[in-house]
């Protein structure tokens, strides 16, 4: 994401982003502080009072029984149950009454609810995220004719695959045909030739709206949808073919679980039914290049945003018991998520947004920020920190390439664009940068760790992931656009925890440490 688009996690493009308790608490509650409590945005029931739907999350305890009552519940409040997720409390629902949040809070055994956007359900505009920049017949030859070795055509230009010795890692193991990734995103083209050989249909879906859709290619984006996804989904498993790029894991395979609608806002409905669904399709990673619209941050003194926070909080937690690692990109905003306050100028994102000041520690970008989430920040070629990513001593957990502007960081040839490579609808190749890229390569990584080790559990993966990381040290001065003032705090010394977590990502330690 650009600092002034909200949607994808987002790429930039520049031609220079449980166990599930009774109880559920997922974040501190806390009494709220000066720097949460500046002044929302209208709120979506007040929208509603026009009598258009708006969408809700309602919050109960797990269990078959709860949810039939919380239906019974939702029906006299003036709700539609649009799906009920009784393993983990979650119910999304539709309400034209203005004051149906307002009634539905104070039934006995909802635990929180919540709109989850601030405009009436509608049809929406395309809108770009963030367009790659693809590349020409007359490059693609160029790169083929540099091909060395057994290498597919582009990998020359791939130059973050040496960053996180994944090209070492290939000549022992592409990965695991039995382990998946998800990449939850904007849709993925199963039909391109670099990702059709490793596509796994049947972990595939579209949740936009909330209801799982298994039409099929129902999973693809549309003409004129973002490419995202597809980009992504090749970072992490473009087939080691002899066609076009090759993927962190070539080996294992990916399946796109479309959750953005067509204008490219990630609704928090749509984000719980696809860890649902990854969690039930036996997915072993998740990757997570957004950031759940309409709030950058959702502070939980507010009740609609602390319950977006419950329900997407209770779905990542239910799909990490069911053994999914789920990895998520920390934002391309260059914010440092471990300060006392954050500003958040840009939210909410699908209406009018406001200004205010936010305590991260209890204002979270989710899914990122969620307990149990591998958070990712990004690295251009030269290994420091990417200009835009977010960093945060104690909240980044590892760090992988993400690309940034030649200016600062140029690759080595015979990689000529400090940008990453990856797929792109209808069979093309493109450049796109952000965190959005950085964690495809963490969740490439963690494949390839499960695939070594088949019979470990998500919290063992992440922790051979930071485990197996290469650490990388603060940079200083840190100070990408040489005017002499660092362009960036790095907190942590010879640790580099501030910027890069436990440290660039390991490919190669992945498949050979045992």
């Amino acid at each position: 994401m650009t600092a002034s688009s909200a949607r994808a996690r987002r790429a930039f493009a520049l031609p220079m982003g449980l166990a599930v308790a009774s109880s559920l608490v997922l974040v501190p509650v806390t009494t709220a502080s000066a720097a949460e409590a500046a002044p929302a945005a209208t709120t979506a029931t007040t929208t509603a009072a026009g009598g258009e739907q708006i969408s809700y999350v309602v919050n109960i305890l797990p269990g078959k029984l709860a949810a039939a009552l919380a239906e019974r519940a939702i029906t006299k409040a003036g709700g539609t149950v649009v799906k009920a997720y009784d393993k983990i409390g979650v119910v999304v629902v539709h309400s034209a009454r203005a004051d149906f949040a307002e009634k539905i809070r104070k039934v006995p055994g909802v635990q929180s609810a919540g709109a989850t956007r601030t405009t009436p359900l509608a049809a929406q505009s395309t809108d770009d995220m963030g367009a790659p920049v693809e590349l020409s017949e007359k490059q693609l030859d160029a790169a083929s004719a540099k091909a060395e070795g057994d290498e597919d055509p582009l990998q020359g230009l791939q130059w973050d695959l040496p960053a996180i010795k994944a090209d070492k890692a290939h000549q022992k193991s592409l990965g695991s045909s039995k382990v998946t990734v998800a990449v939850i995103d904007t849709g993925v083209d199963d039909t391109h030739p670099d990702l059709a050989p490793n596509f796994d249909r049947e972990a595939s879906v579209n949740c936009v709206g909330g209801v799982p859709d298994t039409t099929d290619g129902a999973w693809r984006p549309q003409p004129g949808e973002s490419a995202h996804g597809t980009h992504v989904a090749g970072e992490i498993a473009a087939a080691k073919n002899g066609i076009g790029m090759t993927g962190v894991a070539p080996g294992v395979k990916v399946s796109g679980i479309k959750v953005s609608q067509p204008d490219g806002f990630f609704y928090t409905e749509a984000v719980v039914c696809g860890f649902m669904w990854a969690a039930e399709h036996g997915v072993d990673v998740t990757n997570n290049s957004y950031y759940t619209d309409p709030w950058m941050f959702n502070c939980t003194n507010d009740p609609d945003q602390k319950a977006l926070v419950h329900a997407v909080g209770r779905a990542t937690a239910y799909a990490e018991l069911k053994g999914a690692v789920n990895v998520a990109s920390a934002g391309n905003s260059k914010l440092d998520l471990a300060a006392d306050t954050l500003p958040d100028a840009s939210s909410p994102n699908d209406s009018t947004p406001v200004d205010r000041e936010i305590d991260p520690s209890t204002c979270l970008d989710i899914p990122a920020q969620l307990p149990g989430v591998v958070t990712v920040s990004a690295t251009g070629a030269k290994n420091l920190k990417s200009s835009y990513s977010n960093y945060g001593k104690g909240v980044i957990d590892i760090t992988a390439p993400g690309g940034d502007s030649t200016v600062r960081q140029a690759p080595e040839a015979p990689a000529v664009d400090g940008r990453i490579l990856g797929t792109l609808p209808g069979g093309g190749y493109g450049y796109m940068m952000g965190t959005s890229m950085a964690g495809p390569h963490v969740a490439g990584v963690a494949a390839l760790i499960k695939s070594t080790h088949p019979k470990a559990p998500a919290f063992q993966v992440k922790a051979l992931l930071k485990a197996q990381a290469d650490t990388l040290a603060c940079p200083e001065p840190y100070d990408l656009d040489g005017d002499g003032v660092n362009d960036a705090v790095c907190e942590g010394g010879k640790s580099g925890a501030g910027f890069y977590g436990a440290g660039m990502a390991d490919a190669l330690d992945a498949v050979t440490k045992r």
